[in-house]
């Protein structure tokens, strides 16, 4: 029940990025924009048949590889992060997880099942409507335009990434850990010692006095943690 909270923060996320790319899809045209901060910040109605901020594979079953290593990158987060819940890890780490999820079903939705809702959000060359789906993106940050040095192959080039709710969560999640990755795994590592220092005067217990069953001294275990 203690851990319902972090699937919360997921449930939470997977319904904000939903929301929002529905409300973009029936409110605006598609490739139309509406400023928000001058022109470096626009919401900008596009559709994404490859991965996150609008990198796409090219290849003929490119969309169908991206959507199937979706879903099973979302079953492995899922264990992932309730092999972490099991083993005591600092609720920071726990909250990542929860973003990272969140986002990762998000985009798993439009990519599983757009395409069959909405036909006209279907990728070209698409053989079946299922896993074809297209992702809808909206938040436009207008970075940089212009030339690019000779070392860098010149030419004009403009930075724009364009990413949705999902993406976001995603890249926080990630950003976090990296950053507090050495408290998070440290405190997940002092966790686990003093677990296991816990069970062995447990045990110690229980051999001491023969009374005590081990389910009673585990018993108490899990409610002094909890």
């Amino acid at each position: 029940m203690k851990y319902f909270k972090f699937y919360f923060l997921t449930i939470g996320v997977i319904a904000i990025d939903q929301l929002v790319k529905m409300l973009i899809h029936f409110n605006m045209p598609l490739h139309s924009e509406i400023p928000v901060i001058g022109n470096w910040f626009k919401l900008h109605y596009t559709l994404n048949p490859g991965m996150a901020f609008g990198l796409i594979l090219d290849w003929e079953y490119g969309k169908l590889f991206l959507t199937l290593f979706r879903l099973v990158a979302m079953v492995g987060i899922i264990w992932y992060m309730n092999f972490l819940a099991n083993r005591q890890a600092p609720q920071g780490l726990l909250w990542c997880m929860a973003l990272i999820l969140g986002g990762a079903v998000g985009n798993v939705i439009d990519s599983t099942f757009y395409g069959v809702f909405f036909p006209e959000l279907i990728a070209d060359g698409a053989t079946t409507p299922w896993f074809h789906g297209q992702v809808i993106d909206m938040f436009y940050f207008d970075i940089w335009k212009g030339e690019l040095p000779a070392w860098l192959g010149g030419g004009y080039t403009s930075l724009f990434p364009i990413f949705n709710v999902a993406d976001s969560s995603i890249f926080i999640g990630v950003v976090t850990i990296l950053v507090f990755q050495r408290k998070y795994f440290s405190e997940r590592r002092l966790l686990q010692q003093e677990a296991e220092e816990n069970v062995t005067e447990n045990e110690i217990i229980s051999e001491d006095n023969p009374e005590i069953s081990p389910e009673e001294t585990s018993g108490n275990l899990n409610q002094s943690i909890s």
